[in-house]
């Protein structure tokens, strides 16, 4: 049963373990038009705003990466009023400077999913959404301010490749992503991004790197990553995440001045 859906000025799509940084948290069950989302979506004040948290993988991190309702789960969040998203995801470094606990603000995404539905606009009203800057330049300087403030090691830049998982890269495709110039390889960011375009949201992501993928070629003695060793670095660095959060979702400006608000504008095609 869907509940009212009380406003919220900012969304964070996360891991379960971000409730506990929700005061007076309140829990809702909603219905969308693309099924349930991964979880309950909870509305608290965190950071002296109001926000409504949604864990992407659900609680216990029980579902993978490709089996998440993207759609669903966009869609949820967007019913509280939301107008912007944060979007934290842990990845591995394809670059050697990029070491674990490093921070990478993205700005550009590489789409190697396959089989996600990753657009609202399935017919009869044809939509083609820009995504040549598919991050929103005012959360990404907020977002790039906070980690300044807080002294986090982390590049202000990076590309993220989008695989579809579960399971991890071979050599020769983190050979071929690091090879192509991109930063860093997740399996998240895609299509959420997009998705938040469509319906008209700012959105940033923050990547915090936990591994070095398949290996790095020039260095050896690097392991490839395993399961136990992302969920061992995510824990050791999570709590620099939850403050990088608090910095940003405080400074995040009131009004918007970038043109995510108007991204169907011209958009769409009529005869």
């Amino acid at each position: 049963m869907t509940t009212p859906a009380p406003a919220a000025e900012i969304g964070i799509l996360g891991g379960s373990g971000f409730y506990e940084l929700l005061a007076d948290a309140d829990e809702h069950l909603l219905d969308t038009p693309y099924g349930a989302p991964s979880d309950t979506v909870v509305t608290g004040t965190f950071a002296g705003r109001q926000v409504a948290f949604l864990p992407r993988h659900g609680r216990g991190h029980r579902i993978p990466p490709h089996r998440i309702n993207y759609r669903a789960n966009l869609w949820a969040l967007k019913q509280f009023g939301i107008s912007r998203l944060i979007a934290p995801c842990a990845v591995g470094g394809l670059k050697a400077e990029l070491e674990p606990g490093t921070f990478v603000l993205l700005d550009q995404y590489v789409d190697r999913t396959r089989g996600r539905p990753d657009t609202f606009f399935d017919g009869p009203v044809v939509t083609h959404i820009s995504q040549a800057d598919p991050y929103c330049p005012q959360l990404r300087a907020t977002m790039a301010a906070a980690l300044g403030d807080l002294g986090l090691p982390h590049q202000d830049h990076g590309t993220i490749v989008v695989i579809n998982g579960p399971r991890f890269s071979t050599r020769a495709e983190s050979r071929w992503f690091s090879a192509a110039g991109w930063d860093v390889v997740g399996m998240t960011q895609y299509p959420e991004i997009p998705l938040a375009r469509e319906l008209q949201l700012c959105v940033t992501g923050v990547a915090m790197v936990t591994d070095h993928d398949a290996g790095l070629e020039d260095h050896p003695d690097v392991e490839p990553v395993s399961a136990a060793a992302v969920v061992e670095v995510f824990n050791r660095n999570v709590s620099n995440l939850k403050r990088l959060l608090e910095a940003a979702v405080s400074a995040v400006p009131a009004d918007r001045d970038c043109d995510c608000g108007s991204a169907l504008d011209g958009a769409q095609m009529s005869h």
